[in-house]
């Protein structure tokens, strides 16, 4: 007897209009705001990297965790994509999300504590047209990314321009989604097809795999993502130097820099021993040190992303290879 299946279609999904959110649009940092810059001169040395990669055709790839888009940082990200400073942007499910009801309803986030204890959290209809857009999307070859940004970007959606997503799909710069089935609260919806959401992310890793490809001289972001962001770029990586390696190549003369809260010894060359709770922060022992240690330079920023991305941003402009769009 096969197990018992939860029954989906019982679920009452409300619309986003009833919901309390805990972020919104006018939260989110502007270009013309000024910067307050954290004083740490590894801030310039990573722009000065990042400059010279892009002057190589080397690849600048930033992945991110949910929490650097809920930092209002959107625009940063967006503007430096538009300067031809990021060449690849990857986010997990939960950015997504915070992407795209961003661009819907000028808003985002949910109290936990309060929607759980109705069991309400999550389940609003309007989010869960990410499931449609996504299923459509990998029927027609097309990553996750790419089908929520080109949704957004010729959509109707009155806030499009604070999204990564359409940035990304209307400039051509890939931002791929790393999603882990049952992570996210899209998943919880009677739509939801397990089967084309991992096709659709499984066409972004691919796609992600390719950006590393091209990491030789360039530089890797890795800003608050503690285990998807390390978890992929391991994988990528590995794939890449395989195949460069059969080409008389090699992907090892690169730049990592990680952002984060954690704190974490200032010598970065050799990692932690297993009794050490520090040897299991993947962040350390995988972008920070096993993965340059043939010939790449590390660095870690401490430091909350309302300060940390504007101060790399703001360095970033300075060097600017040329003018914003925007």
């Amino acid at each position: 007897m096969p197990h018992r299946r939860f029954d989906r279609s019982r679920l009452h999904l409300r619309p986003l209009g009833e919901r309390k959110h805990l972020i919104t649009l006018s939260q989110f940092a502007t270009l013309e705001q000024p910067i307050t810059r954290m004083e740490d001169r590894r801030f310039a040395e990573i722009a000065a990297r990042i400059v010279r990669a892009r002057e190589a055709g080397a690849a600048v790839i930033l992945m991110m965790g949910a929490h650097l888009l809920r930092a209002g940082t959107s625009r940063y990200i967006i503007d430096l994509m538009k300067r031809g400073l990021l060449t690849h942007i990857g986010m997990n499910g939960a950015g997504a999300i915070h992407d795209y009801e961003m661009a819907l309803v000028g808003a985002t986030t949910e109290s936990v504590s309060d929607y759980i204890a109705e069991g309400q959290f999550g389940l609003w209809q309007e989010t869960g047209q990410i499931n449609r857009i996504v299923k459509e999307g990998a029927n027609a070859g097309l990553g996750f990314g790419e089908a929520v940004g080109k949704a957004i970007a010729v959509g109707n959606f009155p806030f499009k321009q604070i999204s990564i997503l359409a940035a990304g799909y209307e400039l051509g710069v890939p931002v791929t989604v790393h999603v882990g089935i049952g992570y996210d609260i899209i998943h919880e919806h009677p739509d939801f097809d397990g089967a084309a959401t991992g096709q659709a992310s499984y066409e972004d890793f691919l796609i992600f795999v390719q950006s590393v490809c091209a990491l030789e001289n360039g530089v890797f972001l890795n800003f608050g993502s503690a285990v998807m962001g390390p978890e992929v770029y391991l994988k990528a990586l590995s794939m890449a130097r395989n195949v460069a390696r059969q080409d008389g190549l090699s992907v090892r003369q690169f730049t990592t820099a990680v952002f984060d809260l954690f704190p974490l010894p200032t010598d970065l060359t050799e990692e932690p021993l297993r009794n050490d709770f520090r040897y299991y922060y993947r962040p350390l022992k995988t972008i920070l040190v096993r993965t340059v240690r043939d010939g790449g330079t590390s660095y870690y920023l401490q430091g909350d992303h309302r300060q940390t991305l504007p101060t790399l941003y703001s360095h970033l402009k300075e060097l600017s290879l040329g003018k914003s769009e925007t």
